[in-house]
């Protein structure tokens, strides 16, 4: 303790003076003290006094770090009473003082300073000063392009971009609020005291998990048979900008996209948010709430509303399956098909911005439905996934995640064609290590002979559905695939049926000669690949396997954006690749691979950040969208970091 505060006082330069003054008066007092002593008890035993000596001056060393302490913090306090208002009022002198009121905000002289105290100084306070110093409170300048609308104000000031083509946002799973609507309930659960409550998406939900678990869980999920709202209980997307702009308060997800496209113009005429309720299975979105009719409708208004400009579809994660099977549905024929017809893409869609997308799924999907592992699962930020793992089984979870049928459409598709068997994978020269990636799921310890064979994707999709509800497994058959089209007439033949729409293996890319498409992800980033799993011998979990947490490595890792793994992006350079029977009319693709350097003082990763969710919030992704927007696509140019396109030509397509 001696040794740190001696260290502290040293790096305090700036007050060295003074607490070598106030030690002085501290010693005298105690000297004087002693002296008192001394002449009161001059008949008491040397040993006694030595005693009472050694007392004092272990008194004294507390006073003086209880006093430096509050001295730092009153020194502190004053300074930032003074420099936040100067701080505010920048706002209102002209650019000419700017760079005065940017060098006040340099708080790099005082890290160590409040390095040294943050054990001591309240969290809050801590995560303030931390925000300044990371760059949330910032000042006019463009060039930190963390502060807010900076790369829209970029670009106009260095490129005059402006807007042109009209903008639709579709978010991810999870990404969007989802709000009560219903004032009944049932006799264990009021549904009125959460009507326009945000149960999903807001400090409420995680309120609500924790008083009422019971009752959020029957709001939660949906109805086994139907797949939809179930008796007494509506939740529905919440909707505009603000359905998907943050999670909670000061935990964004599309604004700063946003806040870039209004800062070169955009605005409620001329750009959408698409949320939609990601708990159901697509059609069945068309089927309640008329998702895709309406999405089909924004886009022809948009279309008119700005001269006749083709549409720029931004999808993120889940949101890209959303984009493509939308591609699919508007000019399908037939009852809740759009009927748009052939040469509808081509007239009203710009270009697709495929972010992040799980096109040939994410292997985390597997464990959430199969034991409800939610530490690593899908792609729940922070908080959500705080929530369902601090108040609910892995048994209720589980029971939840099935009844939402919008989660399997994220597992992973093409089989070993794309995730490889048992004996190899394209990903296995990623690592120095004789296991395969192919080995999806494998069983370490097992005494039954039912669960000991390891199993590859396409046996770990056979095992989910095997455990899964009668119903569960209904649905899923219903409304999705996850092999691949042996022939191209199977490829025709699949485009008239919604089943294949959510598997760009087993169904060809519109007759969209002018339409480009931009795939932009995250590379970098240890990604969940394969799983060591067991059987629950603990019998009252309900769950017949789990993953094997004692094993010497439950997990396996591979590279992506910590959600997907890289080889989900294989159809895009499939498509990349020109005419072929996947992009029949040789649409142009671009591929662009951005490397995940996180800040590592921002919890969101910065900038730099090409994590699954905070992309969103990269500098250079907002730049490609603006671009895209503004009809400057042709300027982006394609760059592979990874060995993605060598691994996709030697892939043995069915019709190469």
């Amino acid at each position: 303790m001696v040794d740190t505060e001696t260290s502290a006082l040293v790096k305090r330069k700036k007050w060295k003076t003074k607490d070598r003054t106030d030690d002085q008066d501290e010693m005298d007092e105690n000297t004087s003290g002693s002296h008192r002593s001394h002449h009161k008890h001059h008949k008491k035993e040397k040993n006694e006094h030595d005693g009472e000596d050694e007392h004092r001056k272990k008194k004294s060393h507390k006073k003086k770090r209880l006093r430096d302490s509050r001295r730092f913090i009153f020194m502190l306090g004053a300074f930032l009473g003074v420099l936040i208002p100067f701080y505010f009022g920048a706002t209102h002198v002209s650019n000419n003082n700017s760079e005065l009121f940017d060098n006040l905000m340099n708080f790099e002289y005082f890290k160590d300073y409040i390095d040294d105290w943050k054990d001591v100084l309240p969290q809050g306070f801590t995560s303030f000063i931390n925000d300044i110093q990371n760059g949330y409170l910032t000042t006019s300048s463009l060039q930190d392009l963390k502060q807010n609308f900076a790369v829209g104000k970029q670009l106009l000031k260095e490129a005059d971009v402006q807007p042109k083509h009209p903008v639709v946002m579709v978010p991810g799973v999870i990404s969007t609020g989802i709000e009560s609507w219903s004032v009944i309930g049932d006799a264990d659960c009021d549904s009125a005291p959460h009507f326009r409550k945000r149960l999903w998406g807001s400090f409420y939900m995680l309120r609500t998990m924790f008083l009422d678990k019971l009752c959020w869980l029957k709001h939660m999920s949906l109805d086994p048979e139907t797949g939809l709202d179930p008796p007494n209980f509506t939740m529905r997307a919440a909707q505009g900008f603000e359905s998907s702009d943050f999670f909670v308060t000061g935990y964004w997800i599309w604004n700063k996209v946003l806040e870039n496209l209004g800062a070169i113009g955009y605005n409620p005429d001329s750009m959408i948010t698409a949320a939609y309720d990601w708990r159901l299975a697509y059609l069945d979105l068309e089927v309640r709430d008329r998702y895709f009719t309406k999405l089909k409708q924004q886009v022809e208004l948009l279309y008119e509303l700005n001269d006749n400009e083709k549409v720029v579809l931004v999808g993120h994660s889940m949101g890209s399956q959303i984009v493509f099977y939308f591609l699919k549905w508007v000019e399908a024929e037939g009852p809740m098909y759009g009927n748009g017809g052939d040469g509808w893409v081509e007239k009203y869609i710009d270009s697709f911005i495929n972010v992040a997308g799980t096109l040939l799924g994410a292997p985390k999907a597997v464990p959430a439905l199969i034991s409800g592992e939610m530490k690593d699962t899908i792609q729940l930020n922070a908080l959500a996934m705080y929530g369902l793992e601090k108040f609910f089984s892995r048994k209720e979870r589980v029971e939840m995640l099935q009844t939402w049928g919008g989660i399997p459409s994220m597992l992973p598709k093409g089989g070993e064609l794309i995730w490889g068997d048992m004996d190899s994978s394209f990903e296995d020269g990623l690592k120095n290590t004789t296991d395969r990636y192919g080995q999806f799921i494998r069983f370490v310890k097992t005494d039954s002979d039912k669960y000991s064979k390891n199993l590859t994707m396409t046996g770990a999709i056979d095992l989910l559905m095997s455990l899964c509800p009668n119903w569960l497994q209904k649905r899923i058959e219903d409304q999705y695939s996850f092999g691949y089209a042996k022939t191209e007439s199977d490829l025709l033949a699949n485009a008239k049926h919604h089943s294949h729409w959510t598997n760009p293996l087993e169904v060809a890319l519109p007759n969209a000669p002018s339409m480009k498409i931009y795939c932009i992800y995250g590379v970098g980033n240890p990604t969940e690949r394969a799983y060591v799993y067991k059987e629950e011998t603990d019998r009252t979990t309900g769950l017949n396997l789990t993953i094997d947490y004692e094993s010497e490595q439950p997990v396996f890792l591979t590279d992506g954006d910590g959600t997907v793994p890289i080889v989900t992006h294989a159809m895009c350079h499939k498509w990349a690749e020109g005419v072929s029977p996947y992009n029949p009319s040789g649409i142009k693709v671009t591929i662009v691979e951005i490397k995940h350097q996180p800040d590592r003082f921002d919890m969101r990763g910065g900038v730099n950040s090409a994590e699954h969710v905070d992309i969103l919030g990269s500098a250079e992704l907002n730049e490609y969208i603006l671009k895209v927007a503004a009809g400057l696509g042709e300027t982006i140019q394609s760059r592979l970091l990874t060995n993605v396109t060598n691994w996709v030509r030697n892939i043995t397509f069915p019709f190469d």
